[in-house]
């Protein structure tokens, strides 16, 4: 069985996230969502166990992907769980120059192949970090995350749900 890793922090998971997911599940066995609280970035807006359950909910159609945790080095975690590949999303090159370097250190740590998806048009131009913003200062997120997802948001900040 073919098993894929999609890592990030999914802080919170948006459309493009989604997409990707969906995406690589057509291609793999097995899809393994590794969810990681990312160091090189300040505060998280929702808890491990938030973002969990938001991409269970939003992959709950996806009947060959799992959602789990990991910290730690992500070869170790792939190798952990017989992963045969690492899968990510690209949005723009500044994306492929920061994900080439981590994807050639982690084929030299462990052999494992990484697979670049470029993302839809729709969704080339969405990040976590953006999304948050725009729903901080109530704007509307809508076309960028799935309702489960905007509804957390606009809890989270206090602000009415955009129609």
């Amino acid at each position: 069985m073919a098993i894929a890793l999609c890592p990030g922090s999914f802080d919170p998971v948006t459309l493009g996230h989604l997409d990707i997911i969906e995406r690589t599940s057509r291609q793999f066995d097995h899809v393994i969502v590794a969810v990681i609280r990312n160091p090189q970035k300040s505060q998280s807006l929702f808890t491990l166990e938030e973002r969990q359950e938001m991409l269970a909910e939003v992959t709950g159609h996806l009947p060959n992907v799992s959602i789990e945790f990991f910290k730690g080095l992500l070869v170790d975690f792939a190798r952990d769980h017989g992963a045969a590949a690492i899968v990510k999303g690209l949005r723009a090159i500044s994306d492929f120059d920061y994900e080439l370097q981590m994807a050639q250190m982690n084929q030299r740590l462990s052999g494992i192949d990484t697979f670049f998806i470029s993302t839809t048009p729709q969704h080339s131009f969405l990040s976590s970090s953006l999304v948050r913003e725009v729903a901080k200062y109530g704007g509307d997120v809508s076309s960028m995350v799935p309702p489960v997802v905007r509804e957390r948001l606009a809890h989270r900040f206090d602000k009415g749900i955009p129609a």
